[in-house]
């Protein structure tokens, strides 16, 4: 594995599986834009990538990183919540989608995801998904922001139907400080 032993690089490791050259995909909570272009870059030229957030600086930042890795064409931005990523996208057509749970790198921490929108994001999240479509969710928290989001998070995926979703949570058992929690869901064909 090349990715680094992260978070973010677990995650990748895990979507550079399933992902290929014409799909469909969503970056949930675009941020800084880093998801967003590994998406791009394995959609290829015949797929798109519709990235959601609801500051315009992490659009701001998104579209910036696409402009300089030359993969703007292949990317849809949009100023909205994740919980409305319905409107945007038809069900059963989405071969990923990424989340990072948790506030802005870099930007005003008092903006961050709650679980009152990112557990309906999540459920319309799956039911985007095409058949053997994944998802992946890392979950931040810690200091003032984000226990109660994790806690809330991690009780409803016990909630999610086994008979057409595997759920697999995992954790850092030797990091210190509130380490991001990786999730990895797939749709059962």
């Amino acid at each position: 594995m090349t990715e680094k032993l992260n978070t973010v690089g677990l995650a990748h490791h895990f979507i550079k599986q399933y992902v290929k050259d014409g799909d469909f995909c969503i970056d949930a909570t675009a941020g800084r834009g880093h998801d967003t272009v590994f998406l791009c870059r394995l959609v290829g030229e015949q797929g798109c990538v519709t990235a959601f957030d609801i500051q315009q600086d992490a659009l701001n930042s998104t579209d910036s990183l696409l402009r300089e890795s030359g993969l703007r064409d292949r990317a849809r931005l949009i100023l909205d919540s994740h919980e409305n990523m319905e409107q945007y996208v038809r069900q059963e057509t989405i071969s990923c989608i990424t989340f990072n749970f948790g506030y802005l790198p870099g930007g005003d921490h008092s903006v961050c995801t709650h679980a009152e929108t990112s557990i309906p994001a999540i459920q319309a999240g799956l039911r985007l998904l095409k058949d053997g479509g994944i998802m992946s969710l890392c979950i931040y928290y810690g200091g003032d922001t984000g226990f109660e989001e994790k806690n809330e998070l991690l009780q409803y995926l016990k909630t999610i139907d086994n008979r057409r979703f595997t759920v697999v949570t995992a954790e850092f058992s030797n990091r210190p400080n509130n380490p991001p929690i990786p999730v990895f869901i797939w749709k059962r064909i």
